[in-house]
């Protein structure tokens, strides 16, 4: 049977289709906004999957992109790998509804969207978040939802719910905020500064929005969903734990994890493991989870000694910070470089700047985004953390982590006006215990600085973890949480920002929400830890970017010509400006509204090159004196190229003063003359003199 629900959300018709396609799948929903269209299926195996100790659940998010009337590129005519957009995409999917599934459940899951025709004035993104969280809460696989996702911009100093594609490119927030009937579940931002007060205020906006979603999922479930199917229980049995306790006591394990050595730490572990592997020898089944069994045992040891003793495992208080060390200038030659490191978090970014040409392009469902200025990369090799592995390229994580640290740098990065240039930067992790992101944005802004990048303020970022108790009101907040406080933890709640406001926000949880005492402290917790890493070590290391770029790095220089000569300037088939590369070594940029850089490491070439290009724009008027090459001889005079593509003939008449009979008598090709125009003859013709250019 088919059935269609509508509601009415932010003045626009969402619509949703049970029943007519994907009857398959667990639960499938047909979801239209506007006029943007997903197909959201949610799919579970039978049984769970063998020797594994998490919850497999696998998230996708296809960007089709005949639903913006576009033929992807190259060879294949297809669309291929996943773009950025749609791995964050995915991530933002996964990050809420997965805390919602039983923690002990095992079986595969796959929730799927399908862009298949985009309304700029509606946002995919988010019409595949409610399509995912609804095909899971109308399916018959075990879920404590529903949730709903809304997202909030800042245009003009007002909140916009659910911005078209414009106000969330241009506005001044990106917030998208995750909700259950009760609390919070998940925030993502990107902000140009905005204050924490507004921010909160924006947050709760969303969170009353999602209720009307989420009344609306209610509804569907209601005459459409599923009965949850019944699943085989991954659970650590019970008697296990506390046979586990008679051979290690929890005083045992808390010896064991109170160091503020990682290593140390994982040695310990390693010796607790040894022993109840010894004393387990003869149960096959109990060893088969007893890796499972040992991580539960810490966690909750962990847990306890923090909500009850208010103790960390390296010995913190919970509002202190981790040893900081910041330097710029360590790696030579390339164009800026800075290291942060905050404990065992040891981060290397590197800046590199490059003509705007280099800047990334995008192919994707955005059609007013179509390339990318300002690209941040990071990278998490297995040796950061003690690990042996090939490296087969970024992750999704490493993907979501380079992502939020360059959302958290555009705000303050100068425009193309005031610094024409692209720009990447690279963080290179060196040593991971926790919070790697957050330390890539604190070495990205010291990079860029060293690299002469102008920037308008400095940013940092800090990560705010939680362990929570069995009411509301029994939690502790976490100020810089290490790794281990953040597998054991409930939250890792991610803020960057100058002093003035907050340009980023990643939260994650592994509970069914906050209440608004947790995001309102993490966010004051946050603050406050930034303004102390700006003023205590980013500041001494570099308190202001460099007035001048790296000697490595390209120059650039700017002028503007008038757009209809651009043509003269590029030439026949490009000839004209590539002569000019081929013999200056520059790079040549030029936009559709005339405006032209020039970029090089040769200062004198660069200046020769834009002097070439002057020469080709200007029109010959009499008294203007040019210097060029003798290009060609004939029996009347002389042609002389004084760019490429730029060229004039001097009679000769015009060579000297005395009379010649022949003009290879004075001039040989490729001779370099000084000429001055005399205006026009008889014919019309622009002419061109040697002996009457002034004597200096």
């Amino acid at each position: 049977m088919v059935k269609t629900f509508t509601m009415d959300l932010a003045g626009r018709t969402l619509s949703v289709q049970v029943g007519k396609v994907g009857k398959q799948a667990n639960g499938c929903v047909f979801i239209q906004y506007g006029e943007t269209t997903v197909l959201s299926t949610a799919t579970a195996s039978d049984k769970p999957r063998d020797g594994i100790d998490f919850f497999p659940l696998s998230v996708e998010y296809e960007e089709k992109l005949y639903a913006v009337g576009k033929i992807p590129g190259g060879f294949n005519k297809r669309e291929g790998k996943a773009s950025e957009n749609a791995i964050l995409t995915s991530r933002v999917i996964d990050r809420p509804m997965r805390p919602l599934f039983p923690k002990d459940y095992r079986n595969d899951v796959t929730l799927n969207n399908m862009v298949m025709s985009v309304d700029p004035e509606c946002r995919p993104e988010l019409v595949a978040m409610l399509g995912a969280a609804m095909a899971t809460a109308i399916s018959d696989i075990p879920f404590d939802g529903p949730c709903a996702t809304t997202q909030v911009g800042l245009v003009n100093g007002e909140f916009v719910i659910n911005p078209n594609q414009e106000q969330w490119k241009n506005g001044d927030l990106n917030l998208t905020v995750a909700s259950t009937s009760e609390k919070v579940i998940m925030i993502e931002a990107g902000a140009n500064e905005v204050p924490e007060a507004q921010m909160i205020e924006a947050i709760y906006l969303a969170h009353s929005i999602n209720q009307t979603i989420i009344e609306f999922t209610n509804q569907m479930v209601a005459e459409v969903g599923k009965a949850k199917h019944a699943y085989t229980s991954c659970a650590i049995p019970a008697e296990m734990f506390e046979a586990m306790k008679a051979i290690v006591t929890p005083e045992e394990m808390e010896v064991a994890v109170f160091t503020d050595d990682k290593q140390t730490r994982e040695g310990n572990i390693k010796e607790i493991t040894a022993k109840l592997e010894e004393a387990f020898a003869d149960n096959e089944e109990w060893l088969a989870i007893l890796g499972e069994a040992v991580y539960q045992y810490e966690k909750k040891t962990v847990r306890k000694m923090i909500l009850k003793d208010h103790k960390r495992p390296d010995g913190r208080e919970i509002t202190q910070i981790r040893p900081l060390a910041a330097e710029v200038d360590l790696i030579p030659r390339v164009h800026g470089s800075a290291m942060f490191t905050r404990g065992q978090t040891q981060i290397c970014n590197v800046c590199t700047l490059a003509p705007l040409s280099e800047q990334q392009k995008l192919d994707g469902l955005d059609e007013n985004e179509v390339s990318k200025r300002y690209m941040h990369h990071y990278n998490f090799p297995s040796y950061s953390v003690g690990e042996t592995k090939p490296s087969r390229g970024p992750g999704r994580r490493e993907i979501g982590h380079g992502a939020l640290a360059e959302k958290a740098l555009v705000p303050v990065l100068p425009s193309e006006e005031e610094f024409p240039y692209a720009i990447r930067t690279v963080s290179e992790t060196f040593e991971s215990n926790g919070s790697t992101s957050m330390a890539s944005t604190c070495a990205s802004c010291m990079s860029l600085m060293a690299a002469g990048v102008p920037i308008k303020k400095m940013v940092a970022g800090i990560s705010c973890g939680l362990v929570t108790g069995d009411v509301d009101d029994d939690f502790v907040l976490l100020t810089d949480i290490q790794g281990l406080e953040d597998f054991f933890g409930d939250m890792d709640f991610k803020v960057t920002g100058t002093e003035d406001g907050i340009t980023a926000i990643q939260m994650d949880i592994k509970i069914h929400g906050l209440t608004r005492p947790i995001v309102e402290g993490a966010i004051a917790r946050c603050r406050e830890a930034r303004m102390f890493i700006m003023e205590n070590c980013m500041k001494p290391a570099i308190a202001q970017p460099r007035e001048t770029v790296n000697q490595y790095a390209p120059k650039i220089v700017s002028i503007q010509i008038d757009p209809e000569k651009i043509g003269e300037v590029v030439g026949q088939r490009g000839k004209t400006i590539n002569e000019i590369i081929a013999r200056t070594g520059v790079k040549i940029d030029i936009t559709d509204d005339g405006k032209v850089s020039v970029c090089g490491t040769d200062a004198a070439m660069m200046d020769k090159a834009v002097e070439m290009i002057k020469t080709i724009v200007t029109d010959f008027a009499e008294g203007q004196i040019f210097k060029g090459k003798v290009v060609s001889i004939k029996e009347f005079g002389a042609f002389v190229e004084f760019a490429p593509g730029k060229e004039g003939m001097v009679h000769i008449s015009k060579i000297c003063k005395e009379r010649i009979e022949h003009v290879e008598d004075v001039l040989t090709l490729g001779d370099t003359v000084t000429v001055i125009c005399t205006g026009k003859d008889k014919m019309g013709r622009m002419g061109f003199s040697i002996k009457d250019v002034p004597q200096q």
